[in-house]
């Protein structure tokens, strides 16, 4: 299905005097077909204005481009269990993939071959097993309290209610500015117990030296207001949702206020852009390993068919 935005300046003026005016704003539309007088009335209620007297809009387009979650325009609704698809927002683990530097590469070797297996089994029953040597900072992974603190929860107390069908918000950012997020993206959307899923479109990097420099991270200020509201988990789709160049200190302020209260970080996503801003339900689940913090795990995303 195809998402529509509305692109225009506007001059907004009160019934109690004063006016407020934009130039290039950008707002999500129901559809392509809908009148300017429409387009004004969804400003309006987007920005939560009160008294207003009049609505004049300039340079008015209606394009075609993703959804980024403006108020007024009715989400997807939540996804039925007979009525969706599945996303996939993992990225493939292979043999020397490499995650990030300094992380190892996974590594594949048999403990069992079809020809050994000749041996063990009736005739034309063979069976391959495998051992893999694996970083749990490999590919699409879930960081616990334990990643970050001593004596903090580990994979193994991780409850499935807070890693399977959680209520997404996606934030789609591929055309920010600027590489930290911070807590004003947040404002106009409910949160509390919510996946909140960062699309900055870093993952078109992904296995290239490129992705582990300069790339997207949540601001301070967007990790106080997110634990402030009460998220489940966050989720990005770039390299850390800390951020790791040289000049940061090797600091870890969202890892560090985000597992000490709990909330669940899923780094290293892909395919958040096939996502609605909201009405998904987002799953990622690591297996249950006791005295390990961090390890990869497949997440995906329903949505409405």
């Amino acid at each position: 299905m195809t998402d529509y935005r509305a692109v225009f300046d506007a001059h907004i003026s009160f019934v109690n005097g004063g006016s407020l005016s934009a130039d290039g704003f950008r707002l999500d539309l129901p559809s392509d077909a809908i009148s300017e007088a429409e387009i004004g009335r969804l400003l309006v209620q987007h920005l939560g204005l009160a008294l207003v007297a009049d609505v004049r809009l300039e340079n008015l387009q209606v394009i075609e481009e993703q959804h980024r979650g403006s108020r007024g325009v009715e989400p997807l609704a939540a996804v039925a269990t007979a009525d969706f698809r599945l996303v996939e927002l993992s990225h493939t683990i292979r043999e020397g993939m490499v995650t990030l530097p300094g992380i190892p590469s996974p590594g594949i070797r048999p403990h069992l071959t079809r020809e050994q297996a000749v041996e063990r089994y009736a005739p034309g029953t063979t069976f391959v097993m495998d051992v893999i040597d694996l970083a749990g900072n490999t590919g699409t992974y879930l960081d616990t309290p334990f990643h970050r603190y001593e004596g903090g929860s580990d994979l193994a107390a991780t409850t499935l209610e807070t890693l399977v069908d959680l209520p997404a918000e996606v934030f789609h950012l591929t055309d920010a500015d600027a590489r930290g997020i911070p807590a004003s993206v947040f404002f106009d959307r409910e949160v509390r117990g919510k996946a909140v899923l960062l699309h900055t479109g870093w993952d078109r990097h992904f296995g290239s030296p490129e992705y582990a420099t300069d790339a997207p991270f949540l601001a301070p200020g967007g990790v106080a207001y997110l634990a402030e509201h009460g998220v489940t988990l966050v989720g990005i789709d770039s390299q850390n949702i800390d951020d790791t160049e040289a000049d940061a200190g090797g600091e870890r302020p969202e890892h560090s206020v985000f597992l000490a209260a709990g909330i669940h970080v899923v780094e290293h996503l892909t395919g958040l852009g096939e996502l609605p801003p909201s009405g998904a339900l987002f799953t990622a689940v690591p297996p249950r390993v006791e005295g390990f913090g961090t390890f990869p795990v497949r997440a995906f995303a329903k949505v409405p068919a």
